[in-house]
């Protein structure tokens, strides 16, 4: 048993018969009363998402999660293919186990790929990853006094706010877990 307060993104714990990772979370404290965790939640098995709030001192039950490496292979269908490093072996990861995660994935890329009892339950990416710049506006003459900066959009469909001197074609390094842009490659 872990309480609430010890869990963290990316973590997996069961709690009525469901196997649950979170996706997000957030200590919250109101003006009165006890603090609070809110956290965005995903149902493994079917991949719903919800919204939830819960007491820090609230006990769940962890979960052993298997971790083997993995490369990113391609996308077939509605799933992404993962190779185990080990022994070889071909995984498919559903889009809704993957989320927001697969506008992180290039190909070859090295990944986690997390197992419950045999199921897959997710995937854990790097801290960054080098991604191309497909679509940016211009940059404007002059422009470069305000740090506001302008919207990038990636090769994988990820969209980023990046500085005005981005153009298109630029390898820009991004963080996965806020989605930020951090340098140019």
């Amino acid at each position: 048993m872990i309480q609430t307060i010890d869990l963290k993104k990316g973590m997996v714990f069961e709690r009525g018969g469901k196997l649950l990772r979170v996706l997000q979370i957030n200590h919250h404290k109101p003006g009165k009363g006890n603090t609070l965790m809110q956290m965005d939640i995903q149902d493994v098995r079917t991949g719903s998402i919800v919204h939830t709030t819960m007491r820090p001192s609230e006990k769940v039950e962890q979960v052993n999660v298997d971790k083997r490496q993995a490369q990113y292979l391609y996308d077939q269908g509605d799933a992404s293919v993962f190779m185990d490093m080990e022994n070889y072996d071909q995984y498919e990861v559903s889009a809704s186990q993957l989320g927001d995660d697969k506008k992180y994935l290039v190909e070859n890329m090295k990944v986690t790929v997390n197992f419950v009892d045999g199921e897959i339950v997710g995937i854990e990416l790097p801290t960054t990853v080098e991604l191309e710049v497909a679509d940016t506006q211009p940059m404007i003459k002059g422009a470069t006094i305000d740090g506001g900066g302008k919207p990038a959009t990636m090769t994988t469909g990820l969209v980023v706010n990046v500085p005005a001197f981005i153009k298109n074609g630029d390898k820009l390094i991004i963080n996965t877990t806020d989605g930020s842009y951090k340098s140019r490659a």
